[in-house]
């Protein structure tokens, strides 16, 4: 029965069949047989299938809905009887941002993997948060808060953001000494979300300061961007756990440091559950761990 709900729970996820089958190691015309006997033994069509695409039958919602929360009780379950169990185990859905999720959380979880082979983790990365809630993840990694008062966060680390600029740049156009100065320059827009992204907010001696800046360059990719401020194209926000050794190495400076910005600190989210599983524990104390080391 349990191997029942899992398949469906990925016919569902996955929004396609041959993406199930291939996920649970099948031939697509085995997952097509196997979901065939599951409604003939219902009575009911979960499934509507086209050529090019799969769509739930209310019966169908119906029983996602069950099935995902019967194997989340059974995890809980297994959990709760054996919480003094050697080595966490079990599968652990992870949620991160695209680019954040590619270049720094993929690396840690191949750390992870290796202390903890028991431990079956599936990386999902997305440009926009996911809801962990309704789409069984485990745990989100997010720069941020997110308006969810449905889930328990913890901070992982603390970071600021800064405006900074190629030495390159600055000789050229000269270094801004007052946020008024930033409108006569070049300014590198970082697209996030649905934020206005051109409105950048700042605090200094406790007055909060909002300036529109322009510039000729943008993107919703954070290596691009920083890539634009290298080659001295204008000023960026980034922040300070991947400023650091650009700044260290002379490659961008700080600009107009005594104007601050709202903070990105970084945050895992979870579902607000009383008995979190051990390998989310483990999980979020091995990143913990990670990014309070110094730089």
């Amino acid at each position: 029965m349990t191997s029942e709900l899992e398949f469906f729970v990925l016919i569902a996820r996955h929004g396609n069949l041959s993406a199930a089958a291939r996920a649970l190691d099948l031939t697509p015309p085995a997952a097509t047989k196997r979901l065939a006997q599951m409604e003939n033994r219902l009575g009911v069509r979960l499934i509507n299938r086209t050529t090019r695409s799969i769509s739930l039958t209310t019966e169908g919602e119906i029983y996602l809905h069950y099935a995902t929360r019967i194997l989340e009780q059974m995890r809980e379950m297994e959990d709760a009887v054996s919480p003094h169990r050697s080595a966490p185990r079990g599968l652990l859905r992870v949620n991160a941002t695209l680019g954040f999720g590619r270049t720094t959380i993929a690396p840690l979880v191949s750390q992870f993997a290796r202390r903890y082979p028991q431990v079956e983790v599936q990386l999902e990365v997305t440009d926009k948060p996911v809801d962990l809630v309704d789409s069984g993840f485990d745990l989100a990694i997010r720069f941020g808060t997110l308006p969810d008062n449905r889930l328990n966060a913890r901070c992982v680390m603390t970071n600021r953001r800064f405006l900074c600029a190629s030495p390159a740049y600055l000789a050229r156009h000269g270094t801004p000494q007052t946020l008024a100065d930033l409108t006569t320059h070049h300014c590198i827009i970082h697209r996030q979300n649905d934020e206005a992204h051109a409105v950048w907010r700042f605090t200094h001696l406790d007055q909060s300061e909002v300036v529109k800046v322009q510039g000729m360059l943008s993107s919703n990719d954070g290596d691009i961007v920083l890539g634009w401020a290298l080659d001295g194209h204008g000023i960026l926000i980034r922040s300070e756990w991947d400023l650091a050794k650009y700044v260290e190495s002379g490659r961008l400076k700080i600009v107009l440091p005594d104007f601050h910005l709202p903070s990105a600190d970084l945050f895992v989210y979870y579902p607000n559950r009383r008995n979190q599983s051990a390998r989310a524990r483990a999980f979020i104390d091995f990143l913990v761990a990670h990014f309070r080391q110094p730089l």
